[in-house]
């Protein structure tokens, strides 16, 4: 069959620069208001837009892993993802550098259109809250729930809630962490002769503790040993939290390498995230003072509080607090060291 000859792709019809570069249309141009700045303002917001789309993009490739039923060990699935989480990183930190060139516009320079924005707000960027909510954030866990969806169309809403009822990837991420039998499986331990693994690992841990850690001991016995103790309100479940604590302390075995990753790259994703909300904090200061947002919240205020909570892997950032230095920490059985080796 002969081969169709395919249309010559042209630069600007590929990226659809007719409709990008024409997609700014400054309010203060229809009140004949001289605006200098607001031009700037626009481009950089709907910049910000793209790379959130970019990020879903990601978010949608990742979750589409980890809703498989099993990840092989020696397949790219791993890898592929700490990949992608990587990439989000980077548009993040773009996104924090972006705020530098917002920056360049001073507080008269906004006041010259900003009342014209009224009541448009970044509070209502629809594909952050997608984000936030495609990583792991529940609606039970933002700050004003009241405020949360009242600035939207009907028709963002149902978008924002649709998100918010699939599995996000925190919900995945624990699914995929049960699933880890090193430690459950008692055969290893039992071969080697040795007690539960958490046995031997909670002595080791009491034994490290200095004398105003004391109360870490009870948190610990609640988090990895009393099973019926384990908060309800917890992310992350008990068989996922002791995983994800294997997975730190054994990091330097071959299986775990790629899962260590993948832990520490989530936290960064966080870390990234909670630097964007701070970073935007000090530009509003910097920018309005006191006053309130365009959309009716409290401004800078708002924000701190929605920073200081919006955390998705919170969870997982505070097994450091349980963590012992490599000398310290249980040997492995040989038949479980086989498993976490090259074959």
């Amino acid at each position: 069959m002969e081969k169709k000859e395919r249309k010559p792709v042209y630069y600007s019809e590929y990226l659809q620069l007719d409709k990008i570069l024409n997609a700014q249309a400054p309010e203060s141009a229809k009140e004949d208001i001289r605006a200098d700045d607001e031009m700037l303002f626009i481009i950089i917001h709907q910049t910000y837009e793209l790379w959130f789309k970019q990020i879903l993009h990601e978010l949608d490739i990742i979750r589409g892993i980890f809703k498989q039923p099993n990840i092989h060990n020696n397949a790219p699935d791993i890898y592929n993802t700490v990949h992608r989480l990587k990439r989000i990183c980077k548009i993040l930190d773009i996104a924090v550098s972006q705020m530098g060139v917002m920056e360049t516009m001073t507080p008269l320079d906004f006041l010259d259109f900003r009342d014209l924005l009224r009541p448009a707000s970044g509070f209502q960027s629809i594909q952050f809250k997608m984000i936030e909510a495609t990583l792991g954030l529940a609606y039970d866990q933002r700050h004003g729930k009241g405020y949360y969806l009242s600035q939207l169309t009907p028709a963002d809403i149902d978008r924002v809630k649709k998100s918010e009822s699939e599995e996000s990837l925190a919900v995945l991420i624990n699914k995929w962490l049960e699933r880890m039998p090193f430690v459950k499986d008692e055969t290893y331990w039992n071969e080697a002769n040795n007690k539960d693994f958490w046995q031997l690992y909670r002595k080791a841990y009491v034994d490290s503790l200095q004398e105003g850690e004391q109360q870490n001991v009870q948190a610990f016995d609640m988090l990895f040993m009393n099973t019926a103790d384990y908060p309800a309100d917890r992310k992350f479940t008990a068989d996922a939290n002791r995983s994800a604590l294997f997975i730190m302390l054994y990091r330097d075995y071959p299986l775990f390498h790629l899962p260590y990753e993948l832990l520490s790259i989530l936290l960064e994703v966080d870390e990234q995230l909670s630097m964007w909300r701070h970073r935007h904090i000090h530009m509003v200061q910097r920018t309005i003072g006191k006053r309130v947002g365009t959309g009716g919240s409290s401004g800078a205020e708002y924000l701190r509080a929605a920073a200081d909570s919006h955390y998705v892997f919170k969870e997982m950032a505070e097994l450091t607090s349980y963590l012992l230095p490599r000398h310290s920490v249980p040997h492995l059985p040989e038949t479980l060291i086989s498993k976490l080796g090259y074959k």
